[in-house]
């Protein structure tokens, strides 16, 4: 029987309707209550976006498995917002983002709107993870991700968090039993090549298009991006704190007082 006095809370950034949150929610809905609330349409690569100049519309749905769940016309971070202040019955125990199609690996997170709910979830203070799946391709590839979920949400409810942290964890696509185990990772090196290409529209006016290369990854030791590549489930815990700590004192030994404008100079008046 479930636990009736958890909630949980599940949004993603690929749409209400995808295969992965179905999967995800089915995993998790004999631990207690839970709720969907997902974007209205695909809104990857969205980063921590949040909608504050216009409105916001949320609507009951009914989901592939014939149960409900909610759509938004926002972003993820949005529906984190939605789902805690409007539709959750009070704050929930767990929030989860995914599942993912498409790994979200080293310095990519911060373009990822999966991985901005679960950082929404933990500035809200909930336990919080965004998970991925490492593929695009739509289909029978959720069963080990939404099962590892289920585990972890468990010792995530057990072992809770420092405050202001969460997890990104990432899932090889591979059968269960070839998946090499699980690694807790740092952040790995991601990056990509920036091509932009010029293209002309039917009535000939200029526009761009972003991307299109495969990322460039630095494959270092305790990394998410290669233990990912060496077939482990990834497990990073991130911080809500983005100071480069290592930083401090480096640029605290610049002269910074010398970019203030000189009392009296004409750039200070």
């Amino acid at each position: 029987m479930p636990h009736v006095d958890r909630v949980i809370l599940i949004t993603n950034d690929d749409g209400v309707h995808s295969r992965g949150i179905l999967e995800l929610k089915q995993a998790l809905q004999d631990m207690g209550d839970v709720y969907v609330v997902a974007p209205d349409r695909g809104r990857s690569a969205c980063g921590h976006g949040i909608t504050l100049h216009k409105p916001l519309r949320l609507h009951k749905v009914t989901l592939a498995d014939g149960s409900e769940g909610w759509s938004t016309s926002g972003l993820p971070t949005d529906c984190v917002h939605i789902g805690i202040g409007a539709v959750c019955p009070r704050r929930p125990d767990l929030v989860f983002s995914g599942i993912n199609l498409g790994a979200n690996l080293g310095w990519e997170l911060t373009y990822s709107g999966t991985v901005a709910g679960a950082m929404e979830g933990a500035a809200f203070g909930v336990p919080s993870v965004a998970i991925s799946v490492t593929t695009y391709e739509d289909g029978d590839v959720f069963g080990p991700s939404a099962r590892f979920a289920r585990r972890l949400a468990d010792i995530l409810l057990e072992r809770p968090l420092p405050e202001g942290a969460f997890l990104n964890v990432n899932v090889p696509a591979l059968r269960e039993k070839d998946i090499a185990g699980v690694a807790v990772t740092r952040l790995g090196i991601r990056r990509y090549p920036g091509r932009v290409e010029a293209r002309r529209d039917p009535v000939g006016r200029t526009y761009y298009w972003l991307g299109g290369d495969e990322p460039e990854d630095g494959l270092e030791e305790g990394t998410d991006v290669l233990a990912v590549r060496e077939g482990f489930i990834s497990v990073t815990p991130v911080h809500l704190d983005l100071t480069a700590h290592s930083a401090i004192e480096h640029v605290r030994s610049w002269p910074l007082d010398g970019c203030l404008a000189g009392v009296g100079s004409p750039a200070a008046d």
